[in-house]
């Protein structure tokens, strides 16, 4: 059987975190966060309001593509905006099996959620620009775009079967 090697993907508000650490408890697989692999300068930059440019990403979905691909055998759940096709690309070329779970929301939504976690250094100043960032998967990629308003263990179950109806 083919392991599974997932990006639970989406703009800063969705529920990356917290559907992927299930997601991956779910599948008895390892989990990453995809904002620990931030250099801290892209962390500076953020927490300053200022968006990260395609430079900037690069070194980190480098990065992040490197511990998928260290996960191709064993399987792993990471969690990454992952906002444009050419980063997801990037992730690919590395662990071409990865599928990608698009956790979407309204701007709203996501406004809301943003304004009330504490202690991450994403500030809501910069959703607008991660929205306008945003290309959703395109038919070719694999993988699926969920409703983030939805329960997490129901979007940790459809993001699953999903993951194994394309798998069979």
């Amino acid at each position: 059987m083919v392991e599974p090697v997932i990006v639970v993907m989406g703009v800063s508000g969705c529920g990356k975190t917290t559907v992927g650490a299930l997601t991956a408890d779910r599948l008895e697989v390892p989990y990453a966060e995809g904002d620990d692999f931030h250099p801290q300068a892209n962390i500076e930059k953020m927490a300053a309001g200022i968006p990260l440019t395609d430079a900037d990403r690069m070194p980190w979905l480098d990065t992040v593509a490197d511990w998928l691909a260290e996960h191709r055998t064993t399987g792993g759940v990471a969690s990454c905006s992952a906002l444009r096709r050419v980063y997801r690309d990037r992730l690919r070329a590395k662990a071409p099996q990865t599928y990608f779970v698009h956790l979407a929301a309204t701007r709203e939504e996501l406004l809301r959620r943003m304004t009330g976690r504490l202690g991450h250094f994403m500030p809501t100043v910069l959703l607008d620009s991660q929205l306008d960032t945003l290309e959703p998967l395109q038919a070719d990629e694999a993988g699926v775009t969920l409703n983030a308003l939805q329960p997490p263990s129901t979007l940790v179950t459809e993001a699953v079967d999903y993951w194994l109806a394309d798998h069979r």
